[in-house]
């Protein structure tokens, strides 16, 4: 089973990435949020699950003291509007750690069967 992630800059796909990894689950962090191609994470990879990561602009800054505009933000949203509409789990990171954003995702996992 192959899981993609994709996601704004600061996302967390770094870190679910490597937890899931870590986890024996194969794992592809998709940079969907930097190309123009809609279908990017179909083209890049074919997941059997794809996850979103959820994350807000103020978010992005305090994470990794990102300097951008809220209007690249929004065009990172509209380069993954097609990966987000395809998305099999959307989790909302704002207020939530990265071991909560974790379980929510084996929880899923577990659900469809895919729980190592």
């Amino acid at each position: 089973m192959l899981i993609g992630l994709v996601g704004c800059c600061a996302a967390g796909k770094s870190t679910m990435g490597k937890r899931l990894t870590q986890h024996g689950y194969a794992v592809r962090q998709i940079a969907q949020e930097h190309s123009y191609v809609k279908d990017m994470w179909l083209k890049i990879t074919h997941p059997d699950v794809l996850i979103f990561l959820d994350v807000s602009y103020d978010n992005t800054i305090l994470r990794k003291q990102l300097n951008w505009t809220k209007n690249e933000y929004q065009i990172q949203l509209d380069r993954l509007a097609h990966a987000r509409a395809h998305a099999d789990l959307i989790v909302d990171t704002n207020d939530l750690s990265p071991d909560e954003v974790f379980e929510i995702i084996l929880s899923h996992l577990h659900t469809l069967n895919y729980l190592e």
